[in-house]
């Protein structure tokens, strides 16, 4: 198991933080990468308060101790806020992101979802071909909005800024992984299915999960699947992307830390872009301890 490092000013995030710039603002709401090592912790506090008290994920002694959710990617990792600047000042941030650009992946300890996907076929020369070489891929991960917030036009507001960042650094592909509530797959057998049937990657980029943690979604056969069963079932986090466009990896994994099911998304920016301009909505769901486009962990 990796060890914490301690968040230090140097090593704290991708992005000068000084001077991260705010993507967008409405009211007292504004979107924005975090600027500080303070705003980092409240994230992680706010992360800790849904994951581990709302949700009933498993903490360790040092997250019980600290009250904040943390692991060795949040030291090199961007975050993304949203802040109520009308609330005090130790409690403006009401929503958070984890965005892990592939060039820092590369310089650090690679991405977070590989403990849990092979991720081998984003790699090769012939994906980097298809995306282009100027392009990078963002793995995204702990989604999370305080329950109050849990609004169509804060969700919005999130995903404009995600939109403000994929446009700033030449994002293609955004991926992570996204979670049924519950440890036992037999519960999701209907929606698993469904999404191994009609949303399953493609053969020529297939993320498969890890030999030694791999569930298969495969249940049901497709001319069995009871479809409206299977999709009012879905999470509100994997209904969102999947009205979006993206792809779902073959295999699911069991995460008894957080109490999920996981599943690995994978989302083409170009579809965000002809969505999004559609006013994109999520129905003001936005929480997922997994990808970090859900959500990852």
């Amino acid at each position: 198991m990796k060890k914490y490092a301690p968040i230090r000013p140097e090593v704290a995030a991708a992005q000068a933080m000084a001077g991260a710039q705010s993507y967008v603002r409405q009211g007292s709401i504004e979107v924005r990468l975090a600027r500080s090592i303070k705003e980092i912790k409240a994230a992680q506090k706010l992360r800790y308060t849904i994951f581990y008290e709302e949700m009933h994920a498993k903490p360790d002694w040092r997250m019980r101790i600290t009250r904040r959710d943390i692991d060795p990617y949040d030291i090199f990792c961007d975050h993304l806020l949203v802040l109520d600047h009308d609330r005090p000042k130790g409690r403006r941030i009401v929503g958070t992101y984890r965005l892990l650009r592939q060039e820092v992946a590369q310089t650090h300890d690679g991405f977070y979802s590989s403990g849990e996907y092979d991720l081998s076929p984003l790699m090769t020369d012939s994906f980097r071909a298809q995306i282009g070489e100027d392009k990078q891929l963002l793995e995204l991960g702990r989604s999370c909005v305080h329950k109050d917030y849990r609004a169509n036009s804060t969700i919005n507001l999130l995903w404009k800024g995600i939109a403000e960042y994929l446009k700033e650094h030449n994002i293609a592909y955004m991926f992570g992984c996204a979670s049924f509530e519950g440890t036992d797959p037999a519960e999701f057998t209907q929606s698993m299915s469904y999404l191994y049937h009609n949303h399953l990657v493609p053969d020529d980029f297939k993320v498969r999960a890890l030999s030694d943690q791999f569930v298969d979604m495969n249940r049901v056969p497709a001319e069995e699947l009871d479809v409206r069963m299977a999709r009012r079932a879905l999470p509100p986090l994997i209904k969102g992307y999947l009205r979006i466009g993206c792809f779902i990896g073959d295999g699911a994994v069991v995460d008894e830390q957080f109490g999920t099911t996981d599943v690995f998304i994978l989302l083409p920016v170009e579809k965000i872009a002809k969505r999004y301009s559609k006013k994109y909505d999520l129905k003001g769901e936005a929480n997922d301890s997994g990808a970090d486009i859900s959500a990852v962990q």
